[in-house]
């Protein structure tokens, strides 16, 4: 899992621990309250929590004509020590004035990680997991710059899409890869590209990335880091076929959302994946999973996914002993398999899933 936090914040003048709440559209409104039930039954191991409901997504859109709410991001950034954000029903079609909200917050709030664990439940509670990877992927840039422009020429229309890769970008969540593949056991590091192909703007993303050891300062730092490359192409080949050469897994944005919601698959389901975005500053905790708009509502909805970003990101914020307890009890209901939705195979709903893993947090 995500074993350390990567940049340790201070702790222990906190009093409280405000904690933004964006359940936002479809069944993260329904994922979201079990994952701030876990945080409340950690008790004493972390600061007394405070939450502070916010509204943003493709709902507040259609009833105000906003997607993020200035008021969302102010309180996020002026009153709140870290958040979590359901799920987004962004639109696959160009809706004037609409942009996704996940992807202006990452922005805004300067979240250039977002740092997505993969590791499948061994069947004995101390056994090594088949799959145990974490994908980190660059959050503010590459195609997701979302500047597109349609044209009509010679063959009718035209879609053309800027993608952006910066030494800038490509420098700070290469250092992250690097910090996260140093503190797992393995050191293991493989940078994701197409610069075969994409000569100039993976070939920049690639080149940046390996030059972080020789940065001035690092001075050794990372040399028990073992460091690999593949295509994109065939990372996504190599990681259904032998997933356990991978550790930690560096991509731009658009490889790295996609890398990791097919790694999903490896371990069962999309209900089951973290993540955190992560910046110097700010951590907001996210499942990785859609607004699953064909169960919303139906009370069946996967919450651990939910539950393990809390503890992500409570992990980031150096509250290890608590993450660890929320970690234990979803593997623990995991491994038992009497507690589960029917994205697992089972017959249990939201609340049920809940119970079971508070009854061993």
């Amino acid at each position: 899992m995500f074993r350390v936090p990567l940049r340790s914040l201070s702790t222990s003048a906190r009093q409280s621990l405000k904690i933004g709440l964006i359940p936002a559209d479809g069944i993260g409104k329904e994922v979201i309250p079990a994952a701030k039930a876990a945080i409340i039954a950690v008790g004493s191991d972390i600061p007394k929590p405070e939450f502070i409901d916010l509204v943003a997504g493709w709902e507040c859109f259609t009833r105000t004509g906003v997607a993020l709410p200035e008021e969302t991001v102010e309180i996020l950034k002026n009153e709140c020590d870290c958040a979590l954000f359901g799920s987004v029903s962004s639109p696959s079609r160009k809706v004037v004035g609409y942009s996704s909200p996940i992807v202006a917050l990452r922005k805004k709030l300067d979240l250039y990680a977002n740092i997505r664990p993969v590791t499948s439940v061994a069947a004995q509670s101390g056994q090594k997991p088949a799959v145990d990877l974490v994908v980190v992927r660059e959050n503010t840039e590459c195609l997701y710059v979302k500047e597109e422009t349609l044209t009509v020429g010679e063959n009718g229309k035209e879609a053309r899409a800027t993608r952006l890769i910066t030494e800038r970008a490509s420098r700070r969540i290469g250092q992250m890869a690097f910090e996260l593949a140093k503190s797992r056991p393995r050191k293991h590091l493989t940078i994701i590209h197409k610069s075969n192909v994409l000569s100039v703007t993976d070939g920049l993303f690639r080149e940046t990335v390996r030059a972080v050891p020789s940065l001035p300062g690092v001075d050794g730092k990372y040399s028990d880091v073992t460091i690999a490359e593949q295509l994109v192409d065939s990372a996504v080949y190599r990681l259904f076929r032998e997933p356990e050469i991978f550790d930690v897994m560096v991509a731009p944005n658009l490889y790295g959302d996609i890398i990791s919601d097919a790694a999903a698959a490896l371990v069962g389901s999309l209900g089951l994946i973290p993540s955190v975005n992560a910046g110097d500053n700010f951590v907001m905790g996210e499942p990785v999973h859609g607004s699953a708009p064909d169960i919303e509502g139906k009370g069946i909805a996967n919450p651990l996914a939910s539950i393990r970003s809390a503890a992500l990101m409570l992990r980031r914020l150096d509250y290890t002993k608590a993450a660890d307890r929320i970690d234990n009890a979803v593997d623990q209901v995991i491994r038992e398999g009497r507690y589960l939705t029917p994205d697992l195979k089972g017959k249990s709903t939201t609340s049920e899933v809940l119970e079971a893993v508070l009854s061993k947090i």
